[in-house]
């Protein structure tokens, strides 16, 4: 049991962890651009969005397939929306301001859906609430 929600804290602290680094790209590279020649680069890379969605998808869905909490409608919801908005920030032809707002929400809420089933398996493992498998 021990082992199973080691695994689970770390699958949910790198799917946070890839939320953060997307927002950094979406939010700081381009402040940075204006110092930094590479960071430029960077922030107009049209690989990086789709290498975190890749990155992101999978770890996020592994995460939630591993807790049991897929069963819970909301975070399923919540989860699809926010892979949906990184997707559309990284396939959808638009304006960068609106590419970087809908990458850095679907961030958010990816972030958000980890830390909801990192606290769900934290206070099912305390008895305080029923896991959802």
């Amino acid at each position: 049991m021990a082992r199973h929600n080691h695994l689970q804290r770390g699958l949910d602290g790198a799917a946070i962890g890839l939320s953060g680094l997307c927002l950094v790209h979406c939010l700081a590279l381009p402040a940075m651009a204006a110092l930094l020649p590479l960071a430029a680069n960077l922030s107009h890379a049209e690989w990086l969005h789709p290498l975190f969605l890749a990155m992101a998808a999978p770890v996020s869905v592994f995460a939630l397939a591993r807790s049991g909490n897929w069963r819970r409608p909301g975070m399923v919801a919540l989860a699809v929306a926010g892979l949906s908005l990184m997707a559309a920030g990284a396939f959808a032809p638009m304006a960068d301001w609106a590419e970087a707002a809908l990458t850095s929400l679907g961030g958010l809420a990816l972030a958000g859906v980890h830390l909801l089933n990192a606290r769900i398996c934290s206070c099912a493992e305390q008895g305080k609430l029923e896991p959802a498998a």
